[in-house]
């Protein structure tokens, strides 16, 4: 039965760790999809090795940082697990490659739908952005206005949803 979990919370909360703990007590067959291009040769490489050490080697991970819908159709598979890490950085990309706000959206919605109607468990993490100061520049307020978009979409099609704050998961539906 198609399952679709969403994790969320502020920067270095403790989101993806509890994604990965999760997706180990569920299944031994998981596929991460990994949305965060490494930006620079230091700060961004340093933490893609982090996240990848905390990850079983045996997982397959698939970097995609623009069409992840049409991909969860393909890794189709009864008892599979799927990890989308993260929408926020999804958006990112989308944003900083022209990408209107309705596609924006529109992806997010087909992602949902997809994870809702195929024979597996999907996880998707999020950041929570709208907690913070009011970013100072047009491109900044759009993307945390489309972060706070998609969670909802995604958070309304979840059958469970989890925030972590301080590293601890709280179930809030």
């Amino acid at each position: 039965m198609a399952k679709l979990i969403f994790v969320t919370g502020g920067v270095r909360s403790g989101k993806s760790n509890y994604a990965v703990n999760l997706a180990k007590n569920l299944s031994q067959d998981v596929v991460f999809l990994a949305t965060t291009p490494p930006f620079d040769d230091l700060e961004m490489r340093k933490r893609i090795k982090t996240h990848q050490k905390n990850r079983p080697p045996h997982w397959k991970t698939i970097e995609e940082g623009m069409n992840i819908a049409p991909l969860l159709s393909q890794l189709n598979r009864p008892q599979r697990v799927v990890i989308i890490d993260c929408l926020t950085l999804l958006i990112s990309n989308l944003l900083l490659n022209n990408a209107r706000e309705e596609d924006i959206i529109k992806q997010v919605k087909k992602i949902a739908d997809f994870a809702g109607k195929f024979n597996q468990t999907t996880i998707i993490v999020s950041n929570e952005v709208g907690w913070g100061v009011v970013p100072e520049t047009p491109l900044g307020r759009k993307f945390r206005d489309l972060s706070g978009m998609a969670n909802q979409v995604i958070a309304k099609k979840a059958q469970e949803v989890w925030l972590t704050v301080c590293g601890i998961p709280v179930k809030i539906k």
